[in-house]
């Protein structure tokens, strides 16, 4: 046969909207039925690629094959961050318009590296960050320096790259680090992307310098300052502080306007990661989260986490864009154009450390436009009254003790016991599969963590996680005493 005469491999127009309404039905039916799967799945490792084929297929295999085995093989392994009783770490929302979005933006397949190669995936992404400024009571010089990355981690490995821009003199693009000693600083509560940020841009872990913290676990500023001195006075370069609005394990909340003053004498970039916590500012009553963030440098927080936009999206402002270019520019011919080189536009690969970019801001606008921000604002209202509810119901059982009254969407918890029956309740709850949390640790102590703010939580699910924790509690009570009278 001619090749030119051989049937197309590729999906025809007509087959993917037939098949296309499938995936969208089993999404549906997926959402619909969640509460009835475990929460975690009951597997041993290797348990599901022992199920997949040694080999790919030669031939190609009809679509719904896949489905069926993504029902059967696929499903029974996910941990379903979805779920209604998911409360483990934070939320990671995903929504209707929002995952209508990606799959508009995937079958678009546009790249946004630079304006021209797609120039409304750029404008409508300057659009939606300065929408975010006016959605989160941000700073007006905000506007116009927003740019959205995948996570908080590139967010601040980016911001990093900046600083030592900046505080080189341009120094660090043609010859690294070049023996200098720089320093940045941070908490033991602040989030391990900052020491992974460390080694990628050749700082090296050593860099870090860890800031005594209050009771609350907040930065201390007077402890900053003192640091700071010290390490200028013994001949390195303070360059960054990284300073957190909700740390992950707890929720504490550095001071910026004891910070910022800090970073301001001592000439050193201060990056905000406010991942969890700072869209929660679109509520008036929760604007206090984004206090002192007009002394930030930069400034990131996560809508893919509470705000119904599925992962990833991560919304950050760098206040002095034109580091950032300088820090990230790299221009090879092919990739020169009459747009960028007039000066008016922007060309987003400067601002991050990949060149491709997919169209990320359309679920954005999708989901603001569905919801509207008095939608998005309920939302966010419901997590913090369900982490009420929560802390409630503890209340009510001596057996366990509150570590701090709730903070947004966040309570955090403890069995009046030993540590070992703290994690002996996490494995037992979890493995039941009704609810899933997560746990961290103070000062060396063991708790439990409970995170609302999941897209299909409602009260019941709440309730129902409560009756799982209690029931595990007082299996966890038999078990001790059993064991009393067998060693008496």
């Amino acid at each position: 046969m001619n090749p030119a005469d051989a049937p197309s491999p590729h999906m025809d127009p007509d087959t993917f909207r037939t098949l296309g309404h499938q995936a969208v039905d089993w999404i549906a039916d997926y959402w619909q039925h969640l509460a009835d799967h475990p929460v975690a799945p009951p597997v041993e490792p290797g348990s599901i690629r022992a199920q997949l084929p040694s080999a790919p297929p030669e031939h190609g295999e009809d679509f719904p094959a896949l489905l069926a085995d993504l029902e059967r093989i696929v499903l029974p392994g996910l941990l379903h961050w979805q779920h209604p009783r998911f409360f483990g770490y934070f939320p990671a929302n995903a929504s209707g318009p929002a995952v209508l979005a990606e799959l508009l933006s995937a079958g678009l397949g546009v790249q946004g590296m630079n304006w021209s190669t797609s120039p409304a995936c750029t404008e409508v992404e300057q659009q939606m960050l300065d929408w975010f400024v006016q959605l989160l009571g941000l700073p007006a010089h905000f506007r116009g320096t927003g740019v959205i990355q995948d996570t908080a981690s590139s967010a601040l490995l980016v911001a990093l790259l900046t600083a030592l821009h900046r505080a080189s003199g341009g120094r660090t693009r043609d010859h690294g680090t070049d023996g200098h000693r720089y320093r940045v600083y941070l908490t033991r509560e602040t989030h391990s992307a900052a020491a992974k940020a460390a080694v990628i841009t050749g700082l090296g872990l050593r860099a870090l310098h860890e800031v005594a913290t209050d009771a609350d676990g907040a930065m201390d500023a007077a402890d900053l300052e003192t640091r700071i001195r010290a390490d200028r006075a013994a001949g390195a370069t303070p360059l960054m502080v990284v300073a957190t609005r909700g740390t992950t394990s707890r929720l504490s909340f550095d001071a910026l306007d004891a910070i910022g003053p800090v970073c301001r004498r001592h000439g050193v970039w201060l990056h905000v990661d406010a991942a969890y916590a700072g869209v929660a500012a679109i509520c008036d009553e929760l604007r206090w989260v984004g206090d002192g963030v007009h002394h930030a440098d930069s400034y990131c927080t996560n809508p893919h986490k509470w705000l119904l936009t599925n992962f990833d999206c991560d919304l950050l402002w760098v206040t002095a864009p034109e580091a950032l270019v300088g820090a990230l520019s790299v221009l090879p011919e092919y990739l020169r154009n009459p747009a960028s080189a007039s000066g008016r536009v922007t060309d987003y690969r400067h601002w991050q450390v990949p060149l491709g970019r997919r169209f990320r801001a359309l679920k954005l606008w999708s989901v603001v436009r569905w919801y509207g921000a008095e939608g998005l604002r309920a939302h966010i209202r419901t997590g913090v009254r369900h982490a009420r509810l929560f802390a409630g119901l503890l209340r009510t059982d001596p057996r366990f003790t509150l570590l701090a009254p709730p903070v947004l969407g966040l309570v955090t918890f403890r069995l009046n016991a030993s540590d070992a029956a703290n994690r002996g309740l996490l494995d037992t709850v979890n493995t039941e599969g009704t609810t899933f949390l997560t746990h961290s640790e103070k000062n060396g102590t063991y708790f439990l963590r409970f995170a609302t703010g999941g897209t299909f939580t409602e009260d019941r699910h709440v309730h129902e996680a409560w009756r799982a924790l209690r029931k595990a509690a007082s299996a966890g009570d038999e078990g001790e005493q059993g064991a009393a009278m067998t060693s008496r």
